[in-house]
């Protein structure tokens, strides 16, 4: 299955907090300098920040960190932490004086599982987070997964479930590949690959391939499951989110990587049903390290190139996805309590 931290120069680190009415945390991905970045927002319920700064029409043409977090629209000052630790290490845009590391961000909806509404993460959180990142060299275990980070509070299936991080990556193999009709064949470079970390806290239900159709009851019947938590929670009105970086070393455009954004939210949409609905604020950030050029000489070349990372992103997505609902443990909280979905 692999892990965003297959793709060289990656490091994701984690913040939580689940005692005295938290259970929320951050999540930080750290990328290598240089990185290039896009954003896709499909949600209809986004919280956000930074994302202008990944146009590719902008000043700036790179990205230095992200910023996935609980707290909802509060959870947002938790970006700054990371900012301020990347500064520290001297990575962002250069500017007279120093530099401004540039870290988009995104949330999700927890406030109030752990049982206080005012438990949110914030800067110093953040900070933590990107703190204690680490890259595949440190953590070959896959200990990244699970409750941890801005998955801590995460739930699922409206609200009946605990969701989580989760991770998936994907190899390109190099040499020949089928151009276009008509067109010569393309050859690949060696060591392309395409990782993903996703926070799945969704509305909708996972849909596994190796179970079928999973059931409807959960979303349009009433709810079935043990323990009990506030009808808040559980609402069909209550904000949901599933947020995803989907990375790859394939040497991107700031453009391409928005359309990298873009092709990985078809992996959302085959993970989750329902998706991209009005309470969900899925978010996908696309991002390039750009160590591996390929073939552009031809427009064969290119598209062909860029297709199949755009390809491998949405599996990557989906399966980072259904890893976060696997990878999810109980948890009981003055708020309720929440089982992991049942065909994980």
């Amino acid at each position: 299955m692999g892990s965003l931290l297959d793709v060289p120069g990656l490091r994701v680190g984690h913040a939580q907090r689940t005692d005295g009415g938290w259970l929320t945390g951050v999540t930080a991905v750290v990328l290598p300098p240089g990185s290039a970045g896009g954003v896709d927002v499909r949600g209809g319920g986004p919280g956000t920040i930074e994302t202008d700064a990944l146009d590719p029409s902008t000043l700036v043409q790179t990205v230095d960190g992200i910023a996935l977090t609980g707290g909802s629209a509060y959870g947002l000052a938790s970006a700054s932490g990371v900012q301020l630790w990347l500064e520290e290490q001297g990575q962002g845009h250069p500017v007279m004086g120093g530099v401004v590391p540039i870290v988009p961000g995104a949330v999700i909806f927890d406030l109030g599982r752990g049982g206080d509404f005012r438990a949110r993460p914030d800067a110093a959180m953040g900070y933590s987070a990107a703190a204690a990142a680490v890259g595949l060299e440190d953590a070959p275990d896959g200990g990244l997964r699970g409750c941890v980070g801005a998955g801590t509070g995460a739930v699922l299936g409206r609200g009946q479930y605990k969701g989580g991080v989760g991770m998936a990556s994907v190899r390109l193999p190099g040499g020949a590949v089928p151009g276009p009709p008509g067109a010569p064949e393309v050859s690949l470079p060696e060591g392309i690959v395409v990782g993903a970390i996703a926070v799945v806290n969704a509305a909708g239900f996972p849909v596994f391939a190796e179970a079928g159709a999973h059931t409807r009851e959960g979303w349009s019947g009433a709810p079935v499951v043990s323990g009990t938590v506030h009808d808040a929670a559980r609402s069909p009105e209550s904000l949901n989110t599933t947020l995803a970086v989907v990375a790859t070393n394939a040497a991107l455009t700031p453009a391409e990587s928005r359309r990298l954004a873009t092709a990985a939210h078809s992996g959302l949409a085959r993970a989750l049903d329902p998706s991209h609905t009005q309470v969900d604020g899925d978010t996908i950030f696309g991002v390039s390290t750009r160590a591996i050029e390929f073939d552009r000489s031809t427009d064969a070349g290119r598209v062909v190139g860029l297709m199949m990372v755009q390809i491998a992103a949405a599996q990557a997505v989906r399966e980072a996805i259904l890893d976060g609902v696997r990878s999810a443990t109980a948890v009981t909280t003055p708020a309720g309590s929440w089982e992991p979905y049942p065909a994980a």
